[in-house]
């Protein structure tokens, strides 16, 4: 029996800082959406990765596992799309150059981006709740991760419960933009005259901001 793709999947890209909500949307998300999509989170891939030798690494290589395991990341989430898989994807585009290599990989799919919002003060709060990440990283996070301008849907887990955060995230889909953001922003920062060398070839991240047992982002 041979596979044919009938069809490339539909991406869900939910943009947002650590503990802004964004996996217990995506859980919400598979509940109640009409087909069966697949969450991809990217904690999921890091998660993969051998802890202990990635501990032991100096912090050049350590940045620099941490940009292919990015890197490898988005082009996983665009093969699995590729093959017709629909996907509820999480991430934390906190450096630019993940947006472009994005807008790259991704180039020829439907994604809906989704900006998912949450403020500095509950960030705040649910960090000392949980207690497995470093004080002060998603305010970090904050200047950055919302700093491209667009997105197709928006939502606030500040005081909407992640599963208001998925309904109002469903009825959208019935009305989104023409263009989508992601074309909108490829047209802004991918010329379609030029290569962009950044996105091919992501820098190393710094890892300096926190600790390096905080690995995950």
């Amino acid at each position: 029996m041979s596979f044919t793709t009938p069809r490339t999947g539909q991406v869900l890209l939910l943009n947002g800082t650590s503990s802004s909500g964004k996996s217990s949307i995506a859980e919400q998300l598979l509940l109640i959406l009409d087909r069966p999509f697949f969450h991809m989170p990217v904690d999921a891939i890091n998660a993969m990765r051998a802890r202990r030798r990635t501990l032991e690494l100096a912090p050049d290589e350590l940045a620099a596992t941490l940009a292919r395991t990015r890197a490898g990341f988005h082009r996983a989430v665009a093969g699995m799309a590729q093959a017709g898989n629909d996907l509820v994807v999480d991430y934390v585009l906190s450096e630019q150059w993940r947006l472009l290599d994005c807008l790259t990989v991704l180039n020829g799919l439907d994604v809906v981006f989704i900006g998912v919002h949450c403020s500095e003060q509950e960030l705040t709060r649910r960090e000392r709740a949980r207690g497995d990440r470093q004080p002060g990283q998603a305010a970090a996070q904050l200047r950055q991760v919302h700093s491209y301008g667009t997105y197709d849907i928006e939502c606030d887990t500040t005081t909407n419960s992640p599963r208001d955060c998925a309904f109002t995230i469903k009825q959208s889909l019935a009305q989104l933009p023409t263009p989508l953001a992601f074309d909108r922003l490829r047209t802004e920062f991918l010329p379609p005259t030029t290569t962009n060398p950044e996105a091919l070839n992501p820098p190393a991240p710094t890892t300096r901001c926190f600790p390096r047992t905080n690995i995950t982002v």
